[in-house]
């Protein structure tokens, strides 16, 4: 999340689906995202991600500064690292640095960390919604060339499921706009 003087800037906002690393490991997670950002930034000043941060905070402790030190050290930059420490109420009541070293928070600057933490939950809700969707329109047809998604959903319009598609004959499928004899084969041979 992005912020200058205090307000969050959604336009310079980036999400990141991770790609080196597999199954649950959140520190490895953090510190591929970071230093993807980093040299994004490294690479173009001037593009959407700008200049580099001037402090990174991550919802976490100890183990969560030390990735995104990790990351900052592949990049050989130096950025203030600060971790998130909660209370009972998984609220973040103070910031912890690298020599775990806790730091007491203002109400203003507390206020200000519950804005980004909300902003960045809402964010990271919506970017997840947003996959699981697509995966759910995902279907079998996907998988086969010649079908883009207008076709999809022309032949799903048509006949409701993938497997009533399956069941049609080749002569049904060919009366849908844009399929054709060789295509409506390469479908049911693809179905079967």
């Amino acid at each position: 999340m992005y912020c200058k003087t205090g307000k969050i800037n959604k336009s310079l906002s980036r999400r990141f689906k991770v790609k080196t690393v597999f199954g649950q490991d959140d520190p490895r997670c953090m510190e591929e995202v970071i230093e993807r950002r980093i040299k994004r930034s490294l690479e173009s000043e001037k593009g959407g991600f700008g200049k580099l941060p001037d402090l990174i905070f991550v919802d976490g402790g100890i183990t969560q500064i030390r990735a995104a030190l990790e990351a900052c050290s592949k990049c050989k930059v130096e950025i203030p690292i600060y971790g998130m420490v909660k209370n009972d109420k998984h609220r973040t009541r103070a910031l912890i640095n690298k020599e775990k070293t806790e730091i007491p928070l203002s109400e203003n600057a507390m206020n200000l960390i519950t804005r980004f933490q909300d902003t960045v939950h809402d964010t990271a809700i919506e970017y997840h919604r947003k996959l699981r969707d697509k995966e759910m329109l995902k279907s079998s047809l996907d998988d086969i060339e010649g079908i883009g998604e207008k076709k999809k959903q022309l032949l799903l319009k048509q006949f409701g499921s993938v497997e009533r598609i399956k069941s049609a004959k080749i002569e049904e499928l060919i009366e849908v706009k844009g399929i054709n004899h060789e295509l409506a084969k390469t479908i049911k041979n693809t179905l079967k």
